[in-house]
Formats: C-alpha cells, structure tokens, sequence
C-alpha cells in the first residue's frame, strides 16, 4: 500500500501542475456543455446503442470469444467490415449501421477486451493481437468469393494495418477497399502525437507517467477503486469527452453522452493496457500493402486527439490514397459528421463495382476537403 500511494502521490502531483494549464479550457467547456443542454439537439430522439444485427461469436486466435454483428444478405457481393476505436465498441458506428444498410453486408465487431467481447485472462494486450482478430472476423464472416471493405476508427483504423502487415496477401484478391478514420501509422510517441493542443507538461505526462500509472492501477484491489473514482468523477469525463471527440462548438450533447458512456463501460485495466501499446505502435513499414487497393483517409481538421498531421502523413505515405479533410470536425468523425463518412464509404463502393476503372489506373488521389 506505501509503494501504491507513493505512485499516486507523484503521479497526482505531476498530473495537478500539469492540469493547470488546461483548466481554463475544462471551465469553458463545462459552461459550454450546460448551455448545450438546454439547445435543441437533432440527436436527442436518435436510437443510439439499440441497433442490432445477426449475432455470432468468433473465436480469436487464442481463444477470446469476439462479439460479431452482421446486417444484411449473407449472399451480397461486398461485405463492409468495421472496425471501432479504442476504449469505444460497434455502437460507435450506429449511423453507418442505419444508413448504409442498402448498400452492401455490414459486419460490425467489438474488439477484444471492448464491448461484449472477451478478454485474456493474465495476458497483456497487443495491436498485433487486434489485427489477427480482425483475421479472424474476416474468415468466419466473409466466406465464398465475397469481396471486402475495412472501415476503421482509430485504433480500429490501426488494426487493420496489423492485418496488412501480418497478411499482404489478401489485399486485392480478397480486400479490395479501405477507409481509415482519424488514425495514423505511428508518431503517437512524439512530442506532438497525442492531444497536441494540450501544454506540453500534460501531454509529457500522459506520454511517459499515466502508461505505468495506468498499468498500477488497473491491477488487484486498485482496479475496484478506479472504477470507482470514474463513476465519482462522470462530469468531468464528459466534459473531456466533448472536448477530445468532436471538433464544433455546438456538438450534440447527446452525441457526448454516448461516447462518454462507450468510454466509462470499458473496464480500466483495457484501457491501461491498450494506451500503453498504442503509444508505442508503429506500422509505417506495411502502408505500401495498403496501397494495393483504393484506399480513403478521412481526418478532421480540429481533432484534438490525433493531429490532422498525422492523417495528412497517412495518407502521404499510401500509394495512391486520397485524404478528405473535413474543417470543423474532431475525433470522432463517423458520429460528428456521419453525412461525410458515409459518402466516403458509398464512393469507394461504388468505385469497386466490376468494370469501373480504379483510381489506381487513372493516376488519382491527393486531397479533397469537405464543406
């Protein structure tokens, strides 16, 4: 117990002067998010986390039970899988869920660890461990000569770089078209990777301390406490919520209690684990794989969380990708402007349809922003 308090009490200590320099931002935002309340919102009647599909399991590699849901015809031609973010799970998606449902099969997972999938007992999680499960998920769900599109947010987005990575081969014979979602292919690590606006002695901490912090707490008796301490703390985690997902001043209030009830239903140890395998991750080597197929970067110019920069290099760094860049937006992009998502998502369909010349033969790609 001395060794734990000692931990938290540097930690406390690093994270108090640190947080000083954000808690004028914190303030405003909270008034903000009150105003918000009282607004109309367009996604206060909106069905959220009630959309369901097919249910199966799939087991991971190593035997971790994987929560799959599909929509649509098992016998459709293209079968669009989605990959969600980290410490988020499929819900994530529900606008790509109800709108897209006409144009091709959709199969949305929870990714181990996230939502109602399972977890290692006693064993790390990696990224890599992420990209076989998507393996995994591919095989059990896209059976026979249908073709597949890998949607990922995120940490989802990084998942299908693992699959890349670990199988080249099937991207163009059976992966034909990717779209990533305010992700990158490392750089996270770096003195500008992670929260860029935030000063610089916050985001040293969170790069270097709250990993090991994280890891400490999520172990034995503490975890009980953690969580604990979060559901103590719900308003502020909202408020760092909006202010890390979306981009407008005016986002959804609702849309902000959703993500931030994703967020607080991921248990704590997950979250450890994953942050501090994120922060290292790096797959800049396998870009060039991806680059066999159509591939769409979507990154919104106010996202907090990821720099646009690194969408930019993303996308730089794919042969013949193109980058949409949407001003105003934030992290979470699939539910802040979901109107742009999905078109991104219907355009690349269409662009796979037998008989249409790829992007690739025309010599295309480069950047289009969206109003």
């Amino acid at each position: 117990m001395a060794r734990w308090r000692l931990i938290t009490g540097i930690a406390g200590i690093a994270a108090g002067a640190a947080a000083a320099g954000v808690g004028a931002v914190i303030a405003v935002e909270r008034l903000a998010a009150n105003r918000l309340r009282l607004s109309p919102d367009a996604a206060a009647d909106e069905p959220l986390g009630e959309l369901r599909g097919r249910e199966f399991v799939v087991l991971a590699p190593d035997g971790v039970p994987l929560h799959v849901e599909v929509n649509g015809p098992d016998d459709a031609p293209v079968t669009i899988i989605f990959s969600h973010g980290y410490a988020l799970h499929q819900d994530s998606w529900h606008y790509q869920r109800r709108d897209l449902a006409a144009a091709a099969r959709l199969v949305f997972w929870d990714q181990r660890g996230h939502g109602r999938s399972g977890r290692a007992a006693g064993q790390p999680v990696t990224v890599d461990q992420t990209g076989s499960d998507l393996d995994a998920v591919m095989q059990a769900v896209a059976t026979g000569s249908s073709s597949v599109v890998l949607v990922g947010h995120s940490m989802g987005g990084m998942t299908i770089m693992e699959l890349a990575g670990q199988h080249p081969e099937l991207f163009g014979p059976k992966v034909v078209g990717v779209v990533l979602i305010a992700t990158t292919a490392g750089g996270l690590s770096g003195p500008d990777g992670l929260v860029p606006g935030l000063p610089s002695p916050l985001r040293t901490f969170l790069q270097r301390v709250a990993p090991a912090l994280l890891v400490v707490a999520a172990a034995g008796r503490q975890a009980a406490l953690v969580e604990r301490g979060r559901k103590a703390t719900r308003e502020l985690e909202l408020v760092a919520t909006r202010f890390l997902a979306f981009g407008e001043p005016q986002a959804s209030m609702t849309l902000t209690e959703f993500v931030e009830r994703m967020v607080r239903e991921a248990p704590v140890g997950v979250i450890a684990e994953f942050y501090g395998a994120l922060l290292g991750w790096d797959q800049r080597d396998v870009l060039g794989v991806l680059g066999k197929v159509p591939v769409t970067v979507v990154t919104g110019d106010r996202d907090r969380l990821i720099p646009p920069r690194l969408g930019a290099e993303l996308a730089a760094e794919i042969p013949g990708a193109r980058l949409v860049m949407v001003p105003g937006a934030g992290h979470a992009l699939m539910l802040e402007r979901p109107d742009v998502v999905n078109d991104v998502i219907a355009s690349l369909l269409g662009e796979i349809r037998p008989g249409k010349q790829s992007r690739r033969s025309r010599g295309e790609g480069g950047v289009r922003g969206v109003a």
